[in-house]
C-alpha cells in the first residue's frame, strides 16, 4: 500500500553533525583514492531512486552522505543491486528528523531505515573504530556486542568487513571514495580483511561464512593469510547467535550460488562447524552419505533462482540433513520400531540437534518433516495407494525429494521411473511393477517334499458360512 506522502521537505536547515571519534589504528594505512566518474562507469540509471532520494536529502541538509557497501561493489562489476545502503555523517536521531517515513532499530547497531512502500533504505551513521567511554561501546571476549560510537568516514571505512565493501560513492560529485585499497582488490578479485585477520573474525564469526558466501557469489579468491585464519578458528561458529547462523544459511544457498557456497564451506572447514551432522555423513563416504543428493539439490536449486522460480528453504534443509535423518532412521526400525514412528523421532532427534547451533524455524522444519515421512510410501507401487499419496498438500516436495534419492540409491531406480510415468501421464496407467521376488524361506518351504518323498500339497482353507462352522458341518452330506 503506497504511502500518502513519501517524504517531507523541510529546506536547509543548520546541521550540527556527529562530534568525530578519531582513533585510527597505526597498523591500518588509511590513503584516499578518488575514482572520478568518467573512470569507474556507474550510472545513476543503476542506483534506486529511493536511494538518491535519501542522498541528496542528507546533503541539502548539510550532512555528509555516501552510497556504500555491497551496492557500490557490484555496481563496479556490472550487477544490478536489489539493497541499497547509505553511510552519513547524520546521526539516526537527526535522519529521523529528515524523514517522516523513517523509523529507527537495533539496539546492537543503531540504525534508521528509511521507508518507500516495499523498498527499504538502510542508513547508518559513520563508526569509530576506538571507544569514547561513553558505554555506547561493548566488547566481550573480543566480540563487539554493542557498538554506536560515531566517528569519521575514514574510521566508517576501517571499521568495514573486506576491502571492496569499504568503497563510498559521493554524491555530490558522482566519484567513489576508497581509503582502505578495494578498488584495487576488485580489480583483482580478491577478498581481503582490513586489518588483522584473526582479530576481525573473533569479533564476530560469522564473518567466515561472509568471506566463504562473497567469495563463491563474486568468483573471488579469498586472501591467504584471512583463508588460513578461517581454517583455525572456524570453531568459533558454535558461538554465533543462533538466529544469525541461520539468516546466513539462507544467504549461503538461497543465493544462486548454493554449489559454490557449499564447496568452499567444505574445504574451510566451516562445514563441521556450521552443519555438523551434513559433514560427519559426507565424511563416511559410503553409499548414501548424502553427497549426490546434496549436490543435485544444490544444483537444483541455483537453476531455478536463475530462472527467476520459486525455491523452499524446507526443500533445501531436507536435502541437507537427509543423511542424518535416515541414518537415524533405519536404527530405529532395526529395533522394532513402526515405520511412521521412527520417522518421527528420527526427525525430532536431527532438528534438536541442529537447533543446538541455528535457530531452524517450524514453519521450515514442520514441512521439512512431512518430505521426509512421505518418503517410504513411494515403495508402493499400487495406483489406488498411489491417488491418496499425490492428493497430499506435500506430495510435490515429497515427490521431488524421492527422484533426488534415486540418483544416488540404484535400488529406487525402477520405483522412480514408475512415479515419473504416473505423474507425467497422469490419466494414463502406469507401467505394471516387476512382482517382488518371494523370499528365500518361503520359496525353500514350498519346493521341500512329504515324508513320502512326493511334494507337499497346498492345505485348502475351508471357507466359513455365517453362524460358525464351516460349510461341510452345515450341510452334511445325506446317509
Amino acid at each position: 500500500m503506497p504511502l500518502r506522502r513519501i517524504f517531507k521537505l523541510f529546506g536547509k536547515a543548520e546541521a550540527t553533525p556527529a562530534e568525530p571519534v578519531s582513533s585510527v589504528p597505526a597498523s591500518i594505512r588509511i590513503e584516499e583514492r578518488v575514482v572520478t566518474r568518467e573512470a569507474h562507469g556507474i550510472s545513476r540509471r543503476n542506483i534506486s531512486p529511493n536511494a538518491l532520494r535519501v542522498l541528496y536529502r542528507l546533503k541539502e541538509a548539510g550532512y555528509g552522505a555516501y552510497l556504500v557497501g555491497g551496492a557500490v561493489r557490484d555496481l563496479l562489476l556490472g550487477g544490478h543491486p536489489k539493497d541499497f545502503d547509505v553511510a552519513t555523517s547524520a546521526t539516526p536521531e537527526e535522519v529521523k528528523q529528515q524523514f517522516r517515513n523513517c523509523r529507527l532499530i537495533g539496539r546492537r547497531f543503531r540504525l534508521a531505515h528509511v521507508m518507500f512502500g516495499g523498498e527499504i533504505i538502510e542508513v547508518a551513521t559513520f563508526r569509530a573504530s576506538g571507544d569514547d567511554g561513553s558505554g555506547a561501546r561493548h566488547v566481550v571476549d573480543g566480540r563487539i556486542v554493542r557498538d554506536n560510537v560515531y566517528g569519521t568516514i575514514e574510521e566508517d571505512a576501517i571499521r568495514r568487513d573486506f576491502t571492496v565493501n569499504a568503497l563510498y560513492y559521493a554524491i555530490e560529485d558522482f566519484s567513489v571514495r576508497d581509503f582502505v585499497g578495494g578498488y584495487e582488490d576488485l580489480e583483482q578479485r580478491v577478498l581481503r580483511l582490513i586489518g588483522d585477520a584473526e582479530q576481525r573474525y573473533r569479533e564476530d564469526p560469522v564473518r567466515m561464512l561472509r568471506a566463504v558466501r562473497l567469495a563463491a557469489k563474486l568468483d573471488f579468491t579469498i586472501e591467504p593469510s584471512a583463508y588460513a585464519a578461517i581454517r583455525k578458528l572456524a570453531p568459533l561458529i558454535a558461538e554465533a547467535a543462533p538466529a544469525r547462523l541461520f539468516d546466513e544459511l539462507l544467504k549461503l544457498f538461497l543465493s544462486g550460488h548454493a554449489v559454490e557456497s557449499f564447496r568452499r564451506l567444505l574445504d574451510s572447514g566451516l562445514l563441521q562447524e556450521f552443519l555438523p551432522q551434513t559433514a560427519r555423513a559426507l565424511a563416511t563416504h559410503a553409499q548414501g552419505s548424502g553427497g549426490t543428493l546434496i549436490d543435485a539439490a544444490l544444483a537444483s536449486t541455483d537453476e531455478r533462482l536463475a530462472q527467476e522460480k520459486p525455491v523452499s528453504p524446507a526443500f533445501l534443509l531436507a536435502a541437507l540433513l537427509w543423511p542424518a535423518a535416515s541414518k537415524r532412521y533405519e536404527g530405529l526400525t532395526h529395533d522394532g520400531i513402526e515405520p511412521q514412528l521412527a520417522w518421527i523421532r528420527a526427525s525430532n532427534h536431527v532438528i534438536a540437534e541442529q537447533v543446538q547451533r541455528m535457530a531452524l524455524p517450524k514453519r521450515f522444519t514442520a514441512p521439512m518433516q512431512e518430505i521426509w515421512a512421505l518418503q517410504p510410501r513411494f515403495a508402493l507401487l499400487n495406483r489406488k495407494r498411489a491417488g491418496r499419496l499425490m492428493g497430499h498438500p506435500r506430495f510435490r516436495a515429497a515427490y521431488d525429494f524421492f527422484l533426488l534419492r534415486a540418483l544416488e540409491e540404484p535400488e529406487l531406480a525402477e520405483a522412480a521411473q514408475w512415479w515419473r510415468a504416473l505423474v507425467d501421464h497422469p490419466h494414463e496407467a502406469p507401467p505394471e511393477p516387476v512382482p517382488a521376488k518371494p523370499a528365500a524361506k518361503s520359496a525353500a518351504d514350498a519346493a521341500a517334499p512329504s515324508e513320502n518323498g512326493a511334494p507337499r500339497k497346498r492345505r485348502r482353507r475351508r471357507r466359513r458360512k455365517p453362524g460358525g462352522g464351516t460349510a461341510r458341518e452345515q450341510h452334511p452330506p445325506e446317509a
